[in-house]
């Protein structure tokens, strides 16, 4: 089985097909990349062949390249074995680019073009740009991009060069970048391809049997080329890269090595003739690959992250697809759910106890689609149709025939247990129920129920048609068929899933409350707020933890505060946290909603400068700390909660523990999350700091016992733990 295959036509041109066995997506490995150039090589040696046409036998192009095989190349053969291998691809691209021409007179060479079915992202576009001309189909659900940035490196394979001398720096830094997808139109009207047509192959196998030799010489390789935009020592380009270098640092904070890496591969590459910068790039990509950050970005954000989503963790269980849902309660959560619900095709019942407030619900569906519909992203008819799927109702009979309930009532337990009762009286005996509850115990509430191994826990984060992790459950007596069941649902209203066992917070907020807590102590111990937010972004956190509070609610925290201190009675251990929290409260101030918490916020709800009541009720002490103090008792408050929720067997599976934590909350995405950010500092380190914070800060601190017993015997987490993950 080969992953590209050759036909030759009579007329001359030769079809390079690629199709590999087996994946749903082509993805180039390492086998790929030789048949590519051995029929690359057929073709230009060939003189009946007068033009190639590469294309693909899938209905989308290309998703990338198997990182899988870069992770293992790197584990074996280190960084000169990843250079090699970018190098012996970068030379198959320029084979394809300069297609046998002659290099002084740039005539004689074979025309090759793309032909583009769907999507086409990564390696799919870097092969492509490196073709003469690229045709893709009028595919409007076809993305077109280079992503790499968003997993933790840049597109390595040519991307970068060949894009920034077809655009320039400025043009081509949304794509760079930031990662930015462009469907066919848009694509073209950016100049990342050439034409769009309803059969692509068609149009490209016409185009390369008329093109000239001039029509293949790309600018880069003809004489007096000049880089668009100008290049780094041009008048114009030197304001380029200085607002791309200050640009770059205020969006990661100097913790991203890809993005900083890109852009010294685009100064310095600019400055060379193509194929030295070509080199440069080959370097800095291999660098960016032996960086520990790339390493655990790439792991948890696409091979963890799509081993969950394929439902590496799925009980055994026939499939669960579910066809009608009913969603009890209305409210944000509510309605929330019932949107991506619908948007995946679902049938939604949604219930509130007034009409009013139900068909509000639905409104909120509405209002997200007319939005998207102004952005041209949605059409009339998408809106009739998902709107269509939704009745919203206070009647509880219109539930019969629902396979799954979700409940997102008020975080009461008598209501939900109310709803859970009424609800199970009309559904089917083989249904399945859920509750949507951030912090209420799973097992606790299941009581309600009359078929407790069909109840589980499924907390969406708000807002849920943006958040992309979804948290399940398990009590103590959910059976497998309800684990199935949740993980398909998530599965199919395509957002990410961990399953954790049931405790106080479950994962995401018994770590995140932590991180919270600690900047609050901070500032009551006199610590500067600027000093707290900004170490905490300095590492890579989304929000400082006192800007967090306000989003999230300083009265929801208050009310947090007051049901642990009544479970937990003496052994509560966040009393300094309460007095800060608890004034905040008092004065009104609940955060961003009220317009007022650590935070002043003008009429419109924009945020502005710490409220002056901080300092003045929390006065600065005279000696703060270093910010890597702040940053360690921020970053370890988190981390210690994951590592003891794996000891306590909340969490299974350390995958998860990763990516809940980036999806989740936001932990430092450039760390791949709190286990691989361990594993970077290495255990004995880790329980060397926590052994510091414990003697100055308090026994929070401690470090676990996995944890010492892992800096011990010399152990990391992904080493120990790694071996017993299952595969999708």
């Amino acid at each position: 089985m080969t992953d590209f295959t050759m036909k030759k036509d009579a007329d001359g041109v030769a079809i390079i097909t690629w199709d590999v066995p087996g994946k749903s997506m082509n993805v180039l490995s390492e086998a790929g990349i030789r048949e590519l150039d051995r029929l690359v090589d057929d073709s230009l040696a060939d003189e009946a062949v007068k033009g190639i046409v590469i294309t693909s036998g899938k209905k989308d192009f290309a998703a990338g390249m198997d990182l899988n095989v870069i992770g293992s190349m790197r584990e074996s053969g280190g960084a000169q074995a990843v250079f090699d291998l970018v190098m012996g691809l970068h030379g198959v691209l320029r084979k394809i680019e300069r297609a046998g021409m002659d290099p002084k007179t740039l005539k004689g060479g074979k025309p090759i073009a793309a032909a583009l079915p769907g999507t086409a992202l990564g390696i799919g576009l870097e092969l492509p740009l490196s073709t003469h001309r690229i045709f893709a189909a009028d595919n409007p659900k076809a993305k077109i991009g280079l992503p790499e940035i968003m997993v933790g490196i840049f597109p390595g394979a040519g991307g970068t060069t060949r894009l920034v001398r077809k655009m320039g720096a400025m043009v081509a830094a949304p794509f760079l970048l930031e990662g930015k997808l462009s469907d066919p139109a848009k694509a073209k009207s950016a100049g990342l391809i050439d034409e769009v047509v309803a059969d692509p192959v068609a149009a490209a196998r016409e185009w390369v049997l008329q093109a000239t030799d001039a029509d293949i010489v790309k600018p880069w390789d003809a004489k007096g080329y000049k880089m668009p935009g100008g290049e780094p020592y041009h008048p114009a380009g030197f304001m380029t890269f200085v607002g791309a270098n200050a640009m770059v640092h205020g969006k990661t904070m100097g913790v991203y090595p890809a993005a900083k890496a890109l852009l010294s591969a685009v100064y310095e590459g600019a400055m060379v003739p193509f194929d030295q910068a070509l080199k440069i790039e080959a370097r800095w990509f291999t660098n960016v690959l032996m960086n520990p950050s790339s390493t655990a970005m790439i792991r948890s954000l696409f091979i963890n992250k799509e081993a969950l989503e394929k439902g590496a963790n799925r009980p055994e269980a026939p499939d669960q697809t579910v066809k009608k849902v009913g969603i009890l309660g209305a409210g944000m959560m509510g309605a929330g759910i019932a949107y991506v619900s619908a948007m995946a095709g679902i049938q939604v019942v949604l219930i509130d106890a007034q009409q009013a407030s139900a068909d509000k619900g639905k409104a909120y569906s509405e209002a997200l689609l007319d939005k998207a519909i102004s952005r041209k992203k949605s059409t009339e008819d998408k809106k009739a149709e998902v709107l269509a799927l939704i009745t919203a109702t206070t009647d509880y009979a219109a539930l019969q025939g629902c396979d799954l309930i979700v409940e997102a009532v008020f975080e009461d337990p008598a209501v939900k247990a109310e709803v859970t009762k009424k609800a199970e009286a009309v559904i089917p005996a083989d249904a399945i129920f859920a509750t949507n509850t951030s912090t209420l115990p799973i097992s606790d509430l299941a009581k309600a129920s009359s078929r407790p191994q069909q109840f589980i826990g499924i907390h969406f984060f708000s807002p849920v048609d943006k958040m992309l992790l979804v948290e399940i459950i398990k009590g103590k007596q959910t059976g497998p068929v309800a684990v199935a069941k949740a993980l398909d649902f998530v599965r199919q209203i395509k957002k990410t899933p961990i399953v954790v066992n049931d405790a106080r917070f479950f994962y995401a907020n018994r770590c995140i409350i932590p991180y919270i807590n600690e900047g609050i102590r901070m500032v009551g111990e006199g610590v500067s707020p600027t000093l707290i937010e900004n170490a905490a972004k300095l590492m890579g956190m989304p929000l400082g933890p006192l800007q967090l509070v306000d989003e999230t609610s300083i009265d929801l925290g208050v009310k947090i505060a007051k049901a642990t201190k009544a479970a937990m009675g003496d052994a509560y251990p966040d009393g300094a946290v309460d007095d800060v929290i608890f004034k905040l409260y008092d004065a009104g101030r609940l955060g961003r909603k009220s317009n007022a918490g650590f935070y002043d916020y003008d009429d419109k709800g924009k945020r502005g400068d710490f409220w002056p009541g901080v300092a003045q009720n929390w006065p600065q002490a005279g000696e703060q700390p270093d910010v890597t103090e702040v940053q360690h008792r921020l970053m370890f408050a988190q981390s210690l909660e994951a590592v003891r929720a794996l000891e306590e067997g909340v969490l299974e599976d350390i995958r998860e523990g990763d990516v809940g934590a980036i999806l989740g909350w936001g932990f430092a995405p450039w760390s791949g999350g709190p286990f691989s950010w361990l594993d970077m500092l290495g255990a004995a380190r880790a329980v060397e700091i926590c052994d510091k914070l414990t003697a100055k800060q308090g026994a929070r601190f401690t470090a676990p016992k996995l944890l010492r017993e892992m800096a011990d015997k010399g152990q990391s987490f992904y080493g120990r733990f790694g071996q017993q993950q299952k595969a999708a």
